[in-house]
């Protein structure tokens, strides 16, 4: 089923129609003014000497049937149409027995003029142009060598408009030009930043995962042969939280392709909800990290409500990627995290006291190893809501990182989340197994 949006009625008529409209609408003026119309003692033209006779209606009959093939040629051969289009001005001028080539019979040839110049690239257009007043300066030059009367005035305004109608074209184009490099680079931005907000998912979900996994294995390794059932739930957790990350891969996958291109809007609407994480998911985080030997203290502060989505996922994956790094890298047992509900803004705040390796690399930096993505992604997402972010070295040693996401309005008061029981405290990273 298409989605495609219906073209307005005027839009969906051809550039060859509305040349052949304008060329009868000029036949019709051209007639009316060689009559004389009510309110007239006589008509504002006199007709020529062949108007009503039979040449002079073949010649308007074969003057039509070159504007019909000029029409059908347009948008496939343009500088073709031109020239049977001028062909088919100057013929129908004949009859008329004026010194010129009135406005009148060159109507098509303007707005022909327009739909080259607005479609067709810059040398098509100039190519068009110039044959259109050169069949002017010829037809006026042609009758002033043989001694006959010439309207150059009135032949210098018929070209006048021919260069107007062309100006305008280009202005068409120009424009369309304009727009199409504006949606282009609209385009690439938005998948520059979708790219970002996936990598950005990717690194914090994984990083987590990966982080307790990696001390869970390694406690299981050095309990494996003195406390073996303490080895097999270090093993059950590693498999939890392998089959937490895959599900969270493919419900990240799901999600990018549920949105192709040729899939129903419908569809997509109707598509089920999978619930992101938020700020609640702090506490289950904590459980744990804590039960993987590294003790997370949550200190929540402040009356706690239901905040947009975007800032509670950010505020969580913050918080998240913390504590990743201090498991990883800190070299220490416990941490604390404080969560602190503002009327205008929420922080969240990550201390230890570690003395992680290579501390004065960053964060998120092993020792001899490249900076990691870890603090740029928290940056990210933190300038995203328009808050503030710091990370370094807390005054009493140890790393801390805060952030202040500002809350853009304050829903109604609703009941308040029930604080669950904290769990209880693992001293030490070997007692967790």
């Amino acid at each position: 089923m298409s989605s495609s949006p219906v073209l307005p009625l005027l839009k969906r008529v051809p550039p060859g129609a509305w040349v052949a409209a304008a060329w009868f609408a000029g036949m019709v003026l051209t007639l009316l003014m060689r009559v004389r119309l009510p309110g007239e003692q006589q008509a504002s033209i006199l007709p020529g000497v062949l108007f009503y006779r039979w040449d002079g209606l073949l010649t308007h009959l074969l003057s039509t049937a070159l504007l019909v093939a000029g029409c059908l040629w347009l948008t496939r051969r343009p500088l073709g149409a031109m020239a049977v289009l001028l062909a088919a001005s100057a013929l129908a001028t004949m009859p008329l027995g004026v010194a010129e080539i009135p406005l009148a019979q060159f109507l098509a040839v303007d707005l022909a003029l327009y739909f080259t110049a607005a479609a067709r690239p810059l040398r098509t257009g100039v190519l068009a142009l110039v044959m259109s007043v050169t069949v002017l300066v010829a037809f006026v030059g042609g009758r002033a060598l043989s001694g006959w009367p010439a309207g150059t005035s009135a032949e210098l305004a018929v070209a006048l408009v021919a260069v107007v109608a062309w100006l305008m074209g280009r202005f068409v184009y120009e424009s369309r030009r304009h727009d199409a490099d504006l949606t282009a680079r609209a385009t690439d931005r938005a998948l520059v930043a979708e790219r970002l907000r996936i990598a950005r998912e990717m690194h914090d979900m994984v990083a987590h995962s990966v982080g307790i996994i990696a001390l869970q294995a390694g406690a299981a390794a050095r309990v494996v042969h003195t406390q073996p059932e303490a080895a097999r739930e270090a093993m059950s957790a590693v498999e939890t939280a392998g089959r937490e990350t895959l599900s969270g891969l493919r419900r990240m996958l799901g999600a990018l392709r549920e949105t192709w291109p040729g899939q129903d809007t419908a569809e997509r609407e109707n598509a089920p909800l999978r619930p992101t994480e938020g700020l609640p998911d702090i506490d289950r985080l904590a459980r744990t990290t804590t039960a993987a030997g590294v003790r997370v203290e949550v200190d929540w502060r402040g009356e706690r409500r239901p905040l947009p989505p975007e800032l509670e996922l950010s505020a969580f994956r913050i918080v998240q990627e913390s504590v990743t790094n201090v498991v990883r890298h800190a070299e220490t047992d416990a941490c604390r995290v404080r969560v602190e509900y503002g009327e205008e803004e929420l922080t969240v705040e990550v201390t230890d006291r570690g003395r992680g390796p290579d501390r004065g690399a960053g964060r998120g930096a092993g020792r001899g190893a490249a900076p990691g993505f870890g603090l740029a992604g928290m940056r990210e997402r933190v300038a995203l809501l328009h808050g503030e972010f710091t990370a370094g070295p807390g005054p009493g040693g140890g790393f801390r990182v805060t952030a202040c996401l500002p809350v853009p309005g304050r829903e109604p008061a609703r009941e308040a989340i029930p604080v669950p029981p904290e769990p209880e405290p693992i001293p030490a990273r070997g007692a967790a197994l």
